[in-house]
């Protein structure tokens, strides 16, 4: 069973960085798609970027300029944020979905790394 592990979480100021990243136990093949997600407490869960399997990267509207999503020849998962602000307080979440050979998807997913930006 392939097991995603978040690193890079942790406590921040206004206005600093953080580089999240994502690994995976074993090798994933036929990636069509990588994502990082967040939530916050009492909200629901929101996509904050992605890779598809053509490479396109989209951002929610929140971050564009801030965040930077990337990913390695090794397939891990990077989200390199800056001039973080209170409101990227959440418990941040990589998801990686590929396709199964049986047909449709597998998705996987990480335990999630907290954020946690001061003002």
């Amino acid at each position: 069973q392939v097991q995603l592990v978040e690193s890079g979480g942790g406590l921040a100021q206004a206005g600093g960085s953080l580089r999240l990243s994502c690994a995976a136990s074993k090798r994933i093949f036929s990636i069509n798609f990588m994502g990082w997600y967040r939530q916050a407490p009492g909200k629901q869960r929101e996509l904050v970027g992605s890779i598809n399997g053509g490479g396109t990267i989209n951002y929610t509207a929140a971050v564009k300029g801030r965040f930077t999503i990337s990913r390695d020849n090794a397939n891990t998962l990077y989200l390199q944020m800056n001039s973080l602000k209170p409101e990227d307080t959440a418990l941040y979440y990589c998801n990686v979905r590929a396709a199964a050979w049986a047909g449709g998807n597998n998705d996987y997913w990480g335990q999630g790394t907290q954020v946690t930006v001061s003002s």
